[in-house]
């Protein structure tokens, strides 16, 4: 992991970042106060966001990388370069970033163990001014996938 100005991302990832925070603006959290935008970055350069959208009832809230990955999904997408993650709201500190959850590591995990390559994760403050990089293989280390499984319907 490593933190970085905004700056110091190339064009085309300050354009992700600047999508998952407008995808942010479109989240829907009146029971946590947090909004969260996500956004994937596919290898032919679509860019697809996320926002979370959550529930009287916990377990039903989708998070925002899991809003973004049923999107790109539905849009055939499914070969990722990054993903970038904003939050703001309630409960969060000034400058803090909101890393994905457990759940949204298996899957980005998934999506790029089936594609072959690991994914950038780009981590911002809803400010802007605090931006880590990451990648999925190392917020997941050990992660099990479908090399781990063995059923009769895997070719």
């Amino acid at each position: 992991m490593q933190e970085l100005g905004l700056a110091q991302l190339d064009a085309r990832l300050r354009g992700l970042v600047d999508a998952a925070a407008q995808a942010r603006q479109r989240a829907y959290s009146p029971y946590s106060g947090v909004r969260v935008g996500a956004a994937l970055l596919a290898r032919d350069g679509t860019v697809i966001p996320g926002a979370n959208l959550e529930s009287a009832s916990y377990g039903l809230t989708l998070c925002a990388e899991r809003a973004a990955l049923a999107a790109a999904n539905t849009q055939g997408q499914r070969d990722f370069e990054a993903v970038a993650v904003v939050a703001d709201g309630t409960g969060l500190a000034p400058g803090a970033i909101l890393p994905p959850c457990g759940a949204c590591r298996q899957l980005l995990y998934e999506a790029a163990s089936d594609a072959g390559h690991d994914i950038v994760v780009i981590l911002v403050s809803a400010d802007g001014q605090r931006v880590v990089l990451s990648s999925v293989y190392e917020l997941l280390p050990l992660a099990m996938g479908r090399h781990d499984l063995s059923s009769p319907w895997q070719g």
